[in-house]
């Protein structure tokens, strides 16, 4: 997901971007729902949250760190 798509996703969650990175934006929209804030974590390709629309975001993003 593209940057502008997911600061538009946070101001439908009245949350300010900002200068946020992609994965402290998506965090905090993950608390913002009610969620895991875990965006980024599946070090070694394993989630049980396989519903999450984050969830390839999410692997390619923890690939990185």
């Amino acid at each position: 997901m593209k940057l502008e798509e997911l600061r538009s996703i946070a101001k439908s969650h009245h949350i300010t971007p900002g200068k946020m990175s992609k994965t402290e934006l998506v965090k905090l929209i993950q608390a913002n729902e009610g969620n895991f804030d875990c965006f980024a974590t599946a070090y070694h390709g394993e989630c049980d949250q396989t519903g999450c629309c984050w969830r390839e975001d999410c692997f390619s993003a923890a690939r990185l760190n």
